[in-house]
């Protein structure tokens, strides 16, 4: 060992190899007086001792004993950080929450719901047999006596719902209505005398790109009242699919199955949307992560009042038409358009003055060139009940103009079904809520984006 210390020299011993040369007497050894153990050891625990008590500076410590016999010490340092407390607040609108605040201001207010389905189908003998299928998904709780948001694909074709708070509690639900269209549905439990806690309604035209967003929700179906937290995307994010626009508050939040028809909360703990979706791959197959879409609340909040009064959207833009593409019918004349194969007496088009017969080539500034134009114009959202539109049409080889203001869904007979003359199914009214989006937005997202979350 080397030491620059001369004054020290004599605490170090040397120790060379010694080769004798040949017949020479191997010279007696020195014995070296063996150094004192410990030194060793001290250093190393001073070190440590000197580490922890640097990284850890802050706070009280706990001492172990050297096992070993006494001669060192191991210290721990815990915080003496007093636990942050969540405080209790109500969502006034005038204050920035903190996302635990958030949470506890709202997770009494949403819901977990599990619905369940009876499918049909066949065995390999050809025997019918009948399977249970279950579904979960997340809502919120819009009024004080029971009334819930949720989406429709959360709770379609379920024969029993199941609504469970926070608390555990858990409710036989009643759907009240829904709308294929805006995927929003209503349900409905019976609190007794305890009444629920509603959330606060906020305003999406005033969320802006870049603000933290949250949602409570029941991911997976399992990890019941998890909340997960993001940024706002995009606003307005519009979604085409055949000419119907989806406009969506596009989030990076955390959005998994189960998640749909949740809340989604912005940053004073206010609703700003609903939950809706999120995309796991584009249309190519490439994987997408952090892509998740919120229906904005002021697109249906008057639609969810119109199912809580009425049980359905009654300003759906209703025609009063059966159609079929023009293509199938030569007599016309016309290669392109919307045969109208049926018009409703007393109804919208018949107080235009449309026949049938006639075909529809244009919809205000919509060029019309099969029957599902005609569809997607009407329930495109463009138009709504008591809208008027200037319709196109052709009769007896001359074109012809005239004004049909639609009516609502509230006044379209409840007729069945009827087939075209290719024995296709078509809808004796083209401007129903599920024939106005013949697809749905979970075939949509299936088709584009890969899945969805229910």
């Amino acid at each position: 060992m080397y030491n620059d210390n001369e004054n020290e020299r004599s605490n170090y011993e040397y120790h060379y190899s010694y080769r004798p040369e040949s017949g020479e007497p191997i010279p007696a050894l020195t014995p070296v007086e063996p150094k004192k153990r410990g030194r060793g050891k001290k250093i190393v625990a001073g070190v440590l001792c000197g580490a922890l008590l640097i990284g850890g500076s802050v706070g009280a410590g706990w001492m172990l004993k050297d096992v070993t016999g006494g001669r060192g010490e191991t210290q721990v340092m815990v915080s003496e950080r007093e636990l942050a407390k969540v405080e209790t607040v109500s969502v006034s609108g005038g204050k920035v929450l903190t996302f635990p605040e958030i949470y506890n201001a709202n997770v009494d207010s949403c819901v977990s719901i599990n619905s369940s389905s009876v499918a049909t189908g066949y065995n390999i003998f050809g025997q019918k047999i009948q399977q249970e299928a279950i579904s979960s998904g997340s809502g919120f709780v819009l009024t004080a006596d029971g009334y819930i948001a949720t989406n429709c694909h959360v709770i379609s074709g379920a024969s029993s719902v199941q609504v469970t708070l926070n608390d555990g509690t858990t409710y036989d639900a009643t759907v009240v209505g829904s709308d294929v269209d805006y995927d929003i549905a209503v349900l409905k439990v019976d609190p007794g005398e305890t009444m629920l806690k509603p959330v606060v309604i906020g305003s999406s035209a005033g969320v802006n790109v870049g603000e933290s967003v949250c949602t409570i929700g029941n991911p997976l179906g399992e990890l019941t009242f998890s909340l997960t937290h993001g940024i706002v995307s995009c606003v307005d994010r519009e979604i085409n699919l055949d000419g119907t626009p989806f406009n969506m508050i596009q989030v990076d939040t955390a959005i998994n199955p189960g998640n749909s028809g949740g809340p989604l909360f912005n940053d004073h703990g206010e609703v700003v949307g609903i939950v809706t979706a999120k995309t796991s791959s584009a249309g190519n197959g490439t994987a997408a992560e952090g892509l998740g879409f919120a229906i904005p609340i002021d697109d249906v909040m008057n639609m969810l009042k119109d199912i809580m009064e009425n049980g359905q959207v009654t300003t759906h833009a209703y025609m009063g038409v059966s159609v079929d593409n023009a293509s199938r019918y030569p007599q016309t004349g016309v290669r392109s358009g919307a045969y109208l194969y049926e018009v409703v007496e007393g109804g919208p088009a018949d107080q235009a003055g449309l026949q049938a017969g006639d075909v529809i080539t244009m919809v205000g500034t919509t060029t019309i060139t099969s029957s599902t134009d005609v569809t997607n114009a009407v329930g495109s959202k463009s138009y709504k009940a008591g809208d008027t539109a200037t319709i196109t049409y052709v009769r007896d080889g001359q074109v012809y103009t005239t004004d049909l203001t639609f009516g609502s869904t509230m006044d379209k007979p409840q007729t069945t079904a009827t087939s075209s003359q290719d024995g296709q199914q078509q809808s004796p009214d083209t401007t129903t809520p599920s024939d106005s989006y013949p697809y749905g937005m979970e075939e949509f997202f299936r088709r584009y984006f890969g899945g969805m979350a229910s």
